[in-house]
């Protein structure tokens, strides 16, 4: 009796052979690149279709923290410039107001961006929060894939004011990590499988 599933992994191996070998890591980067699919996904998917598994890893990973440190570096510059944007308009009325009265406000400068509201947030973005909060930036980024995909995970860390050098390296830490566990697991699944 055959095994639908062996039927499956074998149809998606015959369609990536079909692929040049030197294209093969290529198109796992770029699924890498996509959120949802991320590096875990795209190195799982080239394991199943017969990409070796480091290969595979190794280029979901490259694709997934290539998209991600370009994420953290246009959120850091959107940030900026939102919290100069504030601080400018803060300090436009305090110059009027000390104009109007003659006297001097005691205003401060906005430094940070005030969070929107919990109500405004996905469920995934208010786990993060709560993993922020309570376990840092380290554990935000390794437990962050369960709620979010990592580029969202990234830039909701850069919108909290916290530097881009270490949300990147916890990011390429946790990408690293998780796509490791994912494609081990799929190798283990994929073997026990076609056995």
């Amino acid at each position: 009796m055959a095994n639908p599933l062996n039927d499956v992994v074998a149809g998606f191996q015959d369609l990536v052979a079909q692929v040049p070998d030197i294209v093969q890591p290529l198109i796992i980067a770029v699924a890498g690149a996509v959120p949802f699919i991320e590096g875990e996904g795209s190195a799982m998917i080239g394991v199943i279709g017969g990409v070796n598994p480091i290969v595979a890893a190794l280029a979901g990973i490259v694709g997934n923290l290539v998209c991600v440190v370009l994420v953290v570096l246009l959120s850091s510059r959107i940030r900026t410039a939102a919290v100069n944007g504030r601080a400018r308009r803060t300090a436009a009325r305090n110059a009027a107001a000390v104009g109007a009265s003659g006297t001097e406000s005691t205003g401060t400068l906005v430094t940070e961006i005030d969070d929107e509201p919990a109500k405004k947030q996905s469920k995934g973005q208010q786990k993060l929060r709560r993993w922020l909060v309570r376990f840092g930036v380290p554990g935000a980024s390794l437990i962050g894939p369960l709620a979010l995909p990592t580029h969202f995970t990234a830039a909701t860390l850069v919108a909290s004011g916290i530097g881009k050098g270490r949300v990147i390296f916890w990011q390429a830490i946790a990408i690293v990590l998780w796509t490791v566990v994912v494609t081990a697991a799929a190798t283990g699944a994929l073997a026990a499988i076609t056995a």
